[in-house]
């Protein structure tokens, strides 16, 4: 393909950078060829002109699409280069927070530096059994590929982990070891898979240290073989180790620390163990205080070193050679601080009596002055000759340390040899995975010996890598058959020839080392000979003669040559090892042992990071006489000679890569550093194996998957059926140049860069194709508008014309209206103006008409005024003065009762001012009211008399004017008479005007007396009001309150009700969780009790033919049986057999070991049980509790008393029938039986006589008993009544009461116990009771003397009534029992009339002496059912003797011959619901109904439960006769069988959901014919005729519940092993929406297609499977209840493993998927709606799969998104969203990204949220089972036993 097609404008490209290595940039113009110049625009928004070089004129890489940024699998990339790399690990590593990702087959692995959760159980189970490729990549996937195919190819698996230190070397093998521990487990009891990863805290506290790269790095490199059996289960290990850093025991830089183990000392110090160690803070020692940082943050090293002894322990180190240990680490730690003092320059001391040396010696147990003079001398020995030399200071110190680096070496082979030990099973391992953890490529500013070697065994783990690609890419072209060429890789051969071939560094340093002047300048000088300038992979530096360079794979390393030759020869003073040897302390020696031995190619190491000795199962025999050789070899021979055995080993396995990077140098989490990644990956071959890739076909598509993706860029005519035609015409359309791409036999493989350009094209036509539908979209919305627009305007004209037409005609209509207005108007006016005139002028005229004549009248009025003015005036000044007098006079006297009034005033406000006077003013004041309203009617009566003397002198006042109107008038006629009466009349008027006066006068009197009466009035009202507001105020008050206490009441109710119902619910989740704790506790105990069953038969095989002599039984057999098997007298056949010889503890100690381990364990787990089960119990019991009420003890005592009372009437009327029934056979026998059989000397006369004397005595006592037992219940009832519960609560009803609540709960067994305890009481107790017993003896032979007498009076009673009728005899025997009770009652109350005391006791002794015959009543009902038995087996013989008879008598004679007893056939008749079946036969009823009893043909044809049926009625007939053992044998018969038919069968659904359903009709039938009031309400009176009545089998109903729980958790594990395989394929990866989700390009680790194949599973699949398990569970007649919790489980199931899935799977976080998915739960909702469960709680588990699949569609960019997101997902923990959020993946480009912010802004938002923050669900969840009561209607007497069942020995009863 042209560049000029890739390189077009807008095509992003990565150009170098020295900051970020790579940076991301988009062409500005298309490129054409020839052009020497690019123009770019840099995401930081600025131009640049990149430069081609003029050269190569390579053009820059091209950048994936988005759409492939993220990728799971590096060589998924369309580009494959080193930029898309980096950018794919960042962009996973910063914004997804994903650690992981695969690069072909290498897992590349970078390191958090934070504690991330997806290590769990859940993840590992998540992990477990799926392919490599289907899910994200992590170190638990590679780990299960090794697994797996170690499975099925095989073959060993390695897998090899490399990198820098501190880039989670250790970390990522010990992950890959925990996995394997918990997906194999162990073959054994032996936990090896614990000593495994126990094994990992030992090698790190001793090969581990703190440095400036990490806090844990390890020191060391360890290759572990992890061992299988034939089934692939762990069964031990073997460790190799490598490169341990010894000079870092007596060295260590700055902030960096010595190996842990010695700091974990000096941290436990003070225990009482280590004083002998004297031992202090690690600062006081030399050897742990160099590197200044003694302390790890956040790591408390006396806690790990509690874990390292655990671990020790755990891996069989004894606590002696523990201590062991210690002595010698505390010993190199004292030795470290010997100090030596100079005597000259060649010759040194150590001080007297040294302290550290002597503690040193000390520990361990050598010869103080001996190790001091071999400190500070050495032994030089000549052919002749031996010479002891003194040693300078310097070279005494380094002997010293040369000593210490030794001795630690030592121990760290000796502790490793042990753990090897601790790991080495006996069993013939049949493969192994091994975990190889070894440094990767390393370069220093200083490079040495330590560095040659490490990079020496990277080349050849390099190469080893490089060989592995290659071989892949072969075997994938080869198989799928297309031509290949060679690839071209980087083989560095070369560079490994240079260091270890004949002449090579390694042998040249060998060679250098054994000349007695060799040095290191000596060497480098060689070197240079020898390489330089031959080799161009050997340098030599511009500016050095003493170092020396080397190109290796990853990068070039300059070694500086000195310290090469002394760290290769490793010496140490052989007299020192002497001294070391000779020591007391047991444990030195060996430490030295291997030294006079062949030691192995890795005993001797180097001062530096050296190679430890390869460890093995098997110890190495060495040759003799080899041993002074082998001491010759130096370190790098050792070295090369283990590196090859590794390699050997590797090469036998298949490997697996995983390379650990190392994001930044400062440990920041999270935090990712271009150039240091960019390094890491060149060095440990990633960049190596994309380049591979990249130069063959790297990318790779199956051809359905092309088809699926690139439909789009097919025409319909070139679709053919043919899916691989097709895919090749379409791409030889496309891609012109066929050298792009090859067809194989199911995929089509791609050069790079192809599928790039195939995404684009894609890209392109789906981009014309929305162009075009929005173009289409846009214009029809367009059209859409005007049409909408248009007619809208149409209808706005027409409105609008309208409106205007009708304001027009209104204008015209109002214009008319306004002119007739108008015309009216102007005529109206003119009319009211002339009115208006001509009304004023008469009005004037008028006026002044009047005003002429007033003036007139007032002249001669005025005339008149004035005499009478001057008579009025003379009149006013004489009463003036006589006012003015009266005046004064009245002035004086208010002075003077003003003066007395204000002293009166005076007194009373002192008196008022007194609290006495208010109180009484205060309590006067209702008097003063009452007084105040009497005056005020007193006023009133006052104010109508003067009204009525008003009224009288106004009648008098008018009468006299009518009288001189009169006369005026009479006056007017005659002037005359007038003139000379003016004078009279002037008096008269004088008068009048008087009286006026006066009526004035009146008037104002009355008004002031108004006034005064009105305020009188108001005062009073005043006041009134005042007293009624303040009772208003107080009734307000008083309301207010009531209404405070009516809230407060309500609040306090509420608040109650509120804490009772969140109790109740408290209550409820508390009794799930212990429901679900003791299910736990039964699923551990039935593992247990399995796995124990196992361990019996594996014992049974292992014995051998027993030897002749004594044997014994087990004293532990008991342990062998069910724990539900009871005591019981009677041995079961069954387990005869299972009961075999135990074998002598000498053959097989082990075995019996673990045999009785599991027996104390199951002991443990049956007690923990019974606890559970008491907890549980007590949480029923307090819900319970809390609902019932206080008046519930007199109705249970009621309740026994009824009980009691229909129990003797019960025994009454079986007396009776018994009676009757003996009364028909002795007249059967006495009349007409044959003579020779009645003869009273004939056998069966005999017999049937004595038979019948038995009976009737046993009758006479019973009714005695029953008579006695009436009269007791009477004197109950009497003294319960008027008693309280405290006084009527004696000893033997609370007996019996606690008797009956042990039955309720199920506590006999705890009650056993406690029963022991209490006798230990009840002994001493008896001792001091023993004397007044003795007494009471005395007097109670006296009462058995009277007894026995009055036993002969009953007697002779008894044969009297005998000869009665039945009903006299009955009377008599009443009328004498109440005689007789009534005399001993009146004899009693007689005789303790004086003492109450005595009295209450004798009660109670009566009380006893009821539960006594209670009791025997007990005893002669389980009696009577035997004699009737007894008499029909009698009945039976004499019809058979009648039959003998009538053979040998002649027919006449048969007329006369008796009749058969009547009762066999009425019992036929009446059958009783009961099944009889012998003792010998119960075997064969088991057998028959359970163990070989096929449930289809159960379920199809017969009653559902039917076995359960049966088995209850067999129970029914055995509690009948009153056979314990056979009721106990029975029910353990029955439980044993079901076990090991789901044992046998345990995987077969339709067998476990047939005996889960009858084990539960068992239960229930067992609880509905209990008898208890509870269960009998549903029931029918005959039902109720069929309760058992003498066994209370209440405990074996919680043994059935207990195997209900067990057989409902396996049907659990059954359904979850079916629908696993169809979950994910069904849920996720089918589409059930054609054509929605589309695939996206892959890498080397193909997923599982999404197209349904044959064998693929869909939503289908599953829907047909949950519909078949639902008709099964139906068909088996399973209760409703069940089936709704069975169906909510397996909704769980599918919704956990789908979302823990889609969490894992980032390929399925898409849009698209989500879509699917919510389809998909549609199907399943409509499925529950089918079938009438969608009240059974399975639709809520599904929800957080609903949660996820809408997280997947909903908008995620602003913050309202985000509101939204949080208040919709609240089933999903932060966890998962944040997950989700981090997986969202866009299947096209059209789709977006979530953004970083956005996901920190919905962290933010949830950080308040407290939730789990485990990420998966736990899928192995199972909710807590209950069995509600579901009594049956189906009648016991109707069942019928087919023949089918082989059944026929079975009879009905």
């Amino acid at each position: 393909m042209a560049a000029s097609e890739l390189y077009t404008k807008f095509a992003r490209v990565w150009i170098p950078d020295p900051e970020e290595v790579w940076k991301s940039a988009e062409l500005l113009k298309d490129y054409k060829p020839g052009d020497k110049v690019l123009l770019l625009h840099l995401e930081e928004g600025k131009d640049l002109e990149y430069r081609l070089d003029p050269k190569t004129k390579e053009l820059p890489h091209l950048r994936n699409p988005d759409i492939l940024v993220g990728e799971n699998d590096l060589t998924a990339l369309s580009y494959l280069h080193e930029p898309a790399v980096l950018h794919n690990l960042r962009v996973r590593f910063i914004d997804s927070k994903l650690i992981y990702t695969y690069c072909g087959i290498v897992l590349v692995a970078i390191n958090p530096y934070e504690q991330l959760p997806i290590y769990g159980e859940d993840i590992i189970n998540a992990y477990s059994g799926q392919n490599m490729g289907d899910m994200d990549p992590h170190i638990f996937a590679v780990a299960e590929e090794a697994y797996k195919q170690m499975a099925r190819d095989e073959r060993n698996q390695s897998i090899i982990v490399s990198g820098e230190s501190g880039a989670g070397k250790t970390v990522s093998a010990k992950y890959a070891m925990r996995y394997f521990a918990t997906v194999s487990g162990s073959a054994s009891e032996a936990n090896v898979e614990e000593k495994v990863l126990a094994s990992n805290p030992i090698m790190e506290s001793i090969g581990n240290a703190k440095t400036t790269r990490n806090d844990n790095s390890s020191r060391f490199g360890k290759y572990i073989e992890i061992g299988f059996d034939k089934r692939y289960r762990i069964i031990g290990a073997n460790m190799r180790t490598y490169l341990l850093e010894k000079s870092r025991v007596v060295f260590q830089a700055e902030e960096e620390r010595n190996y842990h183990i010695f700091y974990q000392l000096c941290a436990s110090a003070k225990l009482p163990e280590f004083k002998m160690l004297r031992l202090g803070n690690a600062n006081h020692f030399h050897y742990t205080k160099q590197g200044g940082s003694p302390v790890i943050e956040g790591v408390d090293d006396a806690k790990e070193m509690a874990h390292t002894r655990q671990a020790c322990t755990l891996l069989g180190i004894s606590e002696s050679y523990q201590m062991g240990i210690f002595r010698i680490l505390a010993g190199i730690l004292h030795l470290g601080n010997v100090g030596f003092t100079s005597r000259d320059s060649d010759s040194c001391t150590i001080p007297p009596k040294h302290e550290p040396l002597s503690i040193f010696c000390d520990l361990m147990g050598v010869d103080y002055e001996e190790m001091c003079h071999w400190l500070c001398h050495r032994k030089l020995a000549t052919a002749t000759e031996t010479y002891i030399k003194p040693i300078s200071k310097l070279q005494a110190t380094n002997a010293r340390d040369a000593l210490s680096k030794h001795i630690y070496a030592k121990l760290f082979n000796w502790i490793v040899d042990h753990v090897n030990q601790a790991l080495h099973s006996a069993v013939k391992q049949h493969s192994f995975i091994g975990v190889l953890d070894i440094y990767g490529f390393e370069t220093f500013e200083i490079n040495s010996f330590e560095q040659f070697c490490i990079n020496y065994a990277n080349e050849k783990l390099q190469q080893q890598f490089n060989m592995h690609v290659f071989k892949l890419e072969q075997e994938e072209y080869m198989k799928e058959q297309i031509p290949w060429t060679l690839i071209d890789f980087y083989d560095n051969q070369p560079c490994i020839n240079l260091i270890e071939s004949k002449l090579g560094i390694l042998d040249l340093l060998d060679e250098e080392c054994k000349m007695p002047k060799g040095t290191d300048d000596t060497w480098a000088q060689k070197l240079y000979n020898t390489h330089l300038n031959k080799c161009a992979l050997f340098e030599k530096p511009r500016l050095s003669n003493k170092a020396f360079i080397i190109q290796h794979f990853a990068d070039k390393v300059e070694y500086q040559c000195e310290g090469f030759l002394e760290k290769n020869k490793d010496t140490v003073f052989e007299e020192q090892i002497k001294v070391l040897k000779s020591s007391k302390f047991k444990m030195l020696p060996e430490l030295f042992q291997d030294d006079e031995k062949a030691i192995s190619p890795t005993s001797a190491t180097s001062s530096g990071r050296t190679h430890l000795t390869r460890l093995s199962a098997k110890p190495t025999k060495g040759r003799p006489g080899q041993t002074a050789k082998e001491h010759k070899k130096t370190v790098g021979h050792q070295f090369r000679n283990s590196l090859h055995l590794l390699m050997e080993t590797l090469n036998a396995t298949t490997p697996h890569y995983v390379r650990c990077i190392k994001p930044n140098d400062f440990k920041f989490p999270f935090t990712f550093d271009e150039k240091r990644a960019v390094q890491q990956l060149r060095a440990c071959g990633v960049l190596e194996t994309i380049r591979i890739s990249a130069a063959g076909f790297p990318s790779r598509w199956t051809y359905q998957e092309f088809f699926s993706r690139y439909r789009v860029l097919m025409k319909q005519k070139d679709v053919l059926s043919d899916r691989k035609q097709t895919c090749k015409n379409v791409l030889e359309k496309l891609i012109l140049d066929k050298d792009k791409y090859q067809f194989g036999k199911t995929k089509i493989f791609f050069r790079a860069g192809q599928v790039a350009y195939l995404e684009k094209l894609r890209a392109d036509k789906l981009r014309a194709a929305c162009i075009r539908i929005q173009k289409t979209i846009r214009g029809w919305l367009q059209r859409k508008k005007y049409l909408r627009m248009r007619k809208a305007a149409i209808t706005v004209q027409r409105y609008v014309r309208g409106y205007q037409a009708r304001c027009y005609t209104k204008f015209l209509r109002r214009t008319k209206a306004a002119t007739v207005i108008q015309k009216y108007w102007r005529m109206y006016v003119v009319c009211r103006r002339y009115r208006i005139t001509r009304a004023a002028t008469v009005v004037l005229q008028s006026y002044l008409r009047g005003y002429l004549a007033r003036n007139r009248y007032r002249r001669i009025l005025r005339e008149h005024k004035a005499v009478i003015i001057q008579k009025w005036v003379r009149g006013w000044l004489a009463r003036t003065c006589y006012k003015k007098t009266m005046h004064a006079i009245i002035y004086l006297q208010c002075c003077f009762r003003r003066m007395m009034a204000k002293r009166e005033l005076k007194k009373l406000k002192i008196e008022a001012r007194s609290v006495e006077r208010y109180k009484k003013l205060h309590i006067g004041m209702e008097n003063k009211i009452m007084q105040l309203q009497r005056k005020v009617d007193e006023q009133n009566k006052d104010y109508k008399c003067l009204m009525e003397k008003l009224t009288n002198l106004e009648g008098v006042y008018n009468s006299e004017t009518e009288k001189l109107r009169s006369d005026l008038e009479r006056l007017q006629l005659s002037e005359e008479e007038a003139k000379i009466a003016t004078g009279r009349v002037l008096s008269l008027q004088e008068e009048i005007a008087k009286l006026r006066k006066d009526l004035e006068q009146t008037r104002s009197e009355k008004k002031s007396i108004e006034e005064r009466a009105d305020k009188y009035k108001q005062e009073t009202e005043q006041l009134v009001s005042v007293l009624k507001e303040e009772n208003t105020l107080l009734k307000q008050e008083k309301e207010a309150l009531n209404h405070l206490i009516v809230e407060q009441a309500k609040e306090m109710t509420e608040t109650m009700e509120k804490k009772l119902v969140e109790e109740t619910k408290q209550l409820e989740l508390d009794l799930n969780d212990e429901r679900l704790r003791y299910q736990n506790l039964l699923n551990e105990f039935s593992r247990l009790e399995e796995r124990y069953d196992d361990l019996k038969e594996e014992m049974t095989l292992m014995v051998n033919v027993p030897k002749p002599g004594h044997k014994r039984t087990d004293s532990t057999h008991s342990s062998n049986e069910s724990e539900y098997t009871f005591s019981s007298e009677i041995v079961e056949t069954e387990d005869i057999p299972l009961r075999t010889e135990e074998p002598s503890e000498k053959k097989v100690p082990l075995d019996m070991s673990l045999f009785l381990k599991l027996q104390k364990r199951v002991t443990e787990l049956e007690q923990e049980k019974q606890v559970m089960q008491d907890e549980l119990d007590r949480k029923e019991e307090q819900v319970l509790r809390s609902k019932a009420k206080e008046e519930e003890r007199p109705q249970i005592r009621g309740a026994e008393l009824e009980y009691e009372s229909l129990k003797r009437q019960e025994l009454e009327s079986e007396n009776k029938k018994l009676k009757n029934e003996l009364n028909e056979l002795r007249k059967a026998l006495s009349e007409k039986s044959a003579p020779e059989v009645t003869a009273p000397g004939a056998p069966a006369y005999r017999v049937l006589m004595e038979q019948l004397t038995s009976v009737s005595e046993e009758l006479d006592v019973r009714k005695e008993e029953v008579l006695i037992l009436r009269s007791q219940l009477v004197s109950q009832k009497e003294a319960i009544q008027p008693k309280d519960d405290k006084n009527t609560m004696t000893d033997s009803t609370i007996l019996l009461e606690d008797v009956q609540k042990m039955k309720d709960k199920g506590e006999i067994a705890q009650a056993y116990i406690g029963l022991k305890e209490t006798n230990r009481l009840l002994e001493s107790q008896l001792q001091s009771q023993k004397r007044s017993h003795e007494n009471e003896a005395e007097a109670l032979r006296g009462e058995i003397q009277s007894l026995k007498e009055e036993n002969n009076r009953q007697q002779q009673l008894l044969a009297q009534n005998l000869q009665l009728p039945p009903e006299a005899r009955i009377e008599a025997s009443l009328q004498h029992e109440i005689t007789r009770l009534t005399n001993e009652n009146l004899y009693f109350e007689e005789l303790y009339a004086d003492d109450p005391k005595k009295y209450q006791s004798y009660r109670i002794s009566l009380y006893k002496r009821m539960i006594d015959l209670m009791e025997q009543l007990e005893k002669q009902d389980k009696t009577v059912r035997k004699l009737k038995k007894q008499l029909k087996v009698f009945a039976k013989k004499i019809g058979e003797l009648e039959v003998s008879q009538t053979e040998s008598i002649s027919p006449g004679q048969i007329i006369d011959e008796p009749i058969r007893p009547v009762n066999i056939p009425r019992k036929e008749k009446d059958f009783q619901g009961m099944l009889e079946y012998k003792k010998e036969d119960e075997q064969k009823l088991v057998k028959n109904l359970i163990l070989e009893l096929k449930p289809r043909g159960v379920a199809v044809n017969l009653i559902p439960g039917l076995p359960a049926y049966i088995l209850f009625m067999c129970v029914r007939h055995a509690d009948y006769l009153n056979d314990d053992q056979k009721v106990r044998s029975l029910l353990t018969s029955t439980i044993n069988s079901i076990k090991k038919v789901l044992k046998k069968r345990g995987d077969d659904f339709e067998t476990v959901s047939f005996w889960l359903s009858n084990t539960c009709r068992f239960l229930h039938c067992l609880k509905q014919y209990s008898g208890e009031e509870g269960f009998m309400k549903h029931n029918t009176s005959r039902q109720n005729e069929h309760c058992l009545t003498n066994f209370d089998l209440a405990e074996y109903r919680q043994v059935l519940s207990d195997l209900a729980i067990q057989i409902y958790q396996q049907l659990v594990r059954v359904l979850e092993n079916i629908l696993q395989p169809m979950i994910v394929s069904g849920m996720l990866e089918h589409e059930t929406i054609q054509g929605v989700s589309g695939v996206k390009p892959t890498g080397l680790r193909k997923r599982t297609s999404s197209i349904a194949d044959e064998g693929t599973y869909t939503l289908d699949s599953i829907l047909r499977q949950l519909n078949s398990f639902h008709s099964v569970m139906c068909q088996h007649g399973m209760d409703p209840e069940l089936i709704k919790q069975v169906v909510k489980q397996m909704f769980y199931i599918v919704g956990a493993i789908t979302l823990n899935n889609l969490l894992l799977r980032k390929d399925m976080c898409s849009w698209s998927k989500g879509m699917q998915i919510r389809y998909n739960v549609s199907q399943l909702e409509e499925w529950l709606r089918d079938k009438n469960l969608m009240n059974s709680g399975a639709k809520e588990t599904l929800e957080p799969l609903i949660q996820a699949a809408q997280l997947l569609q909903v908008k995620k960019k602003t913050d309202d998104d985000a509101e939204a997101i949080c208040s919709m997902c609240s089933a999903l923990t932060t966890a998962q969203i944040v997950k989700v959020l981090n997986l969202y993946t866009p299947v096209n480009e059209f789709e977006e990204r979530v953004s970083v912010s956005f996901i920190r802004t919905i962290q933010m938002r949830l950080r308040d949220r407290k939730d789990s923050p485990q990420l998966l669900m736990d899928a192995k969840h199972i909710f807590p089972v209950t069995f509600p009561f579901n009594p049956s209607s189906l009648a016991l007497e109707t069942i019928q036993i087919p023949a089918s069942l082989g059944l026929g020995f079975i009879s009905r009863v």
